[in-house]
This record gives structure tokens, C-alpha cells and sequence, in this order.
């Protein structure tokens, strides 16, 4: 790959890290305020979720603030892995006990709106840092992606659960949502440890030939 793209592509690795960072802070601090105040184990791990995001992105960030990213890779690859573990366990937690306590938690407009902002934002910055990641070859990159994705999905559930409680009254929804949700971030914690989120990066000659997809074709 020229020098100059992949000065590019980690220039914009870097921009999405910390605007994830930056909206993930806001995020945090809105919805551990509204799930404390309506007792909502999904929603406070939601926040807690914005915080580990947080931590992977910031591993990543200090990955690429290095002058040669790739030998600091490894090292953000066990962050982000641990990020994801750290969710799981809290989640499972506080769901099991939320499940066999019977506290049922509160209606949240504020926890409903911002988890439905957070399910249009969130794809489009998991998507392009996907994309530069695997053009680049950076598994670090592609796994915070997934890790951003990830948050994506816990939005969604926790919107399904903060809305079926309100609704329905179906305050169960809330835990067990939390509950799936640990389930996929082990299964993406152990994908992070092993590395397994990326192709090798694209190979462009000086003729301007192109060898290996980048996982930018789906290889």
C-alpha cells in the first residue's frame, strides 16, 4: 500500500476514534443518570457500555498515536477484549439480580430518547471505521468497530426493553435483554483476543495493480 494512503487512512482512523469517544462520553453520563434514577439495569449498563467504548476507542487511539501502529497492536486487541468481558460480567450481574429481586424499573422518556439517537449515529460511525480499518489491515481498528457495532445492538434491545416496560409493563424485558446482550460481548471478546476480525491489508504496486481484498470485498 502507498505510504501516503496509509498515512490517510489512519489520519481517519484517528478522526473516528475520537468522535466516538467524544459522543460516547455524552452518552454515558446521560443514560447512568436516567437508568440510577429509573432503576434500569439495561439502561445503566447501556451507559456503562458508552464507557468501555470509550476505553477500546481510546486503546486505539493510542495505538495509532504511535509511529508504527502495528507493533501496538496486540496490546489494544486485549483492551478491547478485556472492554467487552468488563460489560459481560457487569451486565449478567445486575440482570440476574434485577430478574430475582423482582424491582421492576421505572418509565424513561430521557433514557428512550437517547437510545433512539444512538441507534441512527452509532452504524455510521462503526461502518466508515470498519472500512478504513479493513482497507488498512488494522484488526485493533475493525474490532473497536465491532465494539461501536455492538452499541448499535444494545441500543436497539435496550430501546425494545425501555419501551415494552412502559408500554406493557413488561418489566422482565429489561434483564433479559441485558442478559442476550452479555452473550454476544463474550462471543466478540474472545473474537478480539484471537484477532480474528480482519483480512490483510490491500497491496498496491507501483504500476497501480492491487494484491489482496482488504476485506473490503468480503474475503
Amino acid at each position: 500500500m502507498a505510504a501516503d494512503h496509509r498515512a490517510m487512512l489512519r489520519r481517519r482512523i484517528r478522526w473516528l476514534v475520537a468522535a466516538t469517544i467524544t459522543y460516547n462520553v455524552i452518552e454515558a453520563v446521560v443514560a447512568i443518570t436516567a437508568g440510577t434514577i429509573a432503576s434500569s439495569v439495561a439502561l445503566i449498563g447501556f451507559g456503562l457500555d458508552s464507557v468501555i467504548e470509550v476505553s477500546s476507542a481510546a486503546a486505539v487511539a493510542w495505538q495509532f498515536a504511535g509511529p508504527d501502529p502495528e507493533r501496538r497492536e496486540k496490546v489494544a486487541l486485549r483492551v478491547i477484549a478485556g472492554s467487552f468481558f468488563a460489560l459481560a460480567a457487569y451486565v449478567t450481574v445486575e440482570a440476574v439480580r434485577t430478574l430475582v429481586g423482582g424491582d421492576p424499573p421505572e418509565h424513561s422518556t430521557v433514557g428512550i430518547v437517547l437510545v433512539a439517537i444512538s441507534v441512527v449515529v452509532m452504524p455510521f460511525l462503526s461502518r466508515a471505521q470498519r472500512r478504513a480499518g479493513r482497507e488498512l489491515g488494522s484488526a485493533s481498528a475493525v474490532a473497536d468497530s465491532k465494539q461501536t457495532l455492538l452499541c448499535t445492538y444494545l441500543s436497539a434491545a435496550v430501546l425494545l426493553g425501555l419501551v415494552l416496560n412502559s408500554a406493557l409493563g413488561w418489566w422482565w424485558a429489561d434483564p433479559v435483554v441485558a442478559l442476550g446482550l452479555a452473550a454476544v460481548a463474550i462471543r466478540e471478546g474472545r473474537q478480539a483476543l484471537r484477532g480474528e476480525t480482519c483480512c490483510p491489508p490491500v497491496h498496491v504496486d507501483e504500476d497501480g495493480g492491487h494484491h489482496g481484498c482488504g476485506c473490503a470485498d468480503g474475503c
